[in-house]
C-alpha cells in the first residue's frame, strides 16, 4: 500500500463477446482507495457522484447491481474505467484501453474532496 502511487497498469484485461452473452473480461488490473477512517458505502457513493458531477467526466451507472458502479470516461485524457464502492473502498478497474493518467487524476480529486482524509492504495492484479 502506499499513499502516492503511480498507478501503473502490469495487466489489462482482455475483453471477450461470448456468443449471446455480451461482453466478459478476462484478466486484468484493480486498484482499491482505502481512506484511513472507515466511511460507509452510502457516504463513499455520494463522494464519487460528486466527483463525477464536476467533471471532466462522461458517467453512467449501473441499476440493479448489490454496490454502486459506475462507467467513467475522463474527457481530458479520454481513459475509460469503471469505478466501484464496495466493502468501504473505492475501486478502479482498469479496461483494455484504460492508461494510468485518468486513473491518477480520480485519485487526486478524491483526494482533494476531503483534505483531512489519507487514503491508501491497493493494486490487485487478476492472472489470465
Amino acid at each position: 500500500m502506499t499513499t502516492d502511487p503511480s498507478f501503473t497498469i502490469p495487466a489489462h484485461p482482455q475483453r471477450r463477446f461470448p456468443h449471446g452473452s455480451g461482453v466478459e473480461y478476462e484478466g486484468g488490473t484493480e486498484f482499491r482507495l482505502t481512506p484511513d477512517t472507515e466511511r460507509a458505502t452510502p457516504e463513499l457513493a455520494d463522494t464519487v457522484v460528486d466527483i463525477l458531477a464536476d467533471g471532466p467526466y462522461r458517467y453512467g451507472d449501473f441499476h440493479d447491481l448489490p454496490m454502486p458502479l459506475w462507467l467513467v470516461r475522463d474527457e481530458e485524457t479520454a481513459d475509460v474505467f469503471r469505478v466501484a464502492v464496495r466493502d468501504g473502498t473505492v475501486r478502479l478497474h482498469v479496461l483494455p484501453t484504460t492508461e494510468s493518467d485518468g486513473l491518477r487524476r480520480f485519485f487526486e480529486r478524491l483526494r482533494a474532496s476531503d483534505p483531512a482524509l489519507s487514503w491508501s492504495v491497493g493494486r490487485h492484479v487478476d492472472g489470465r
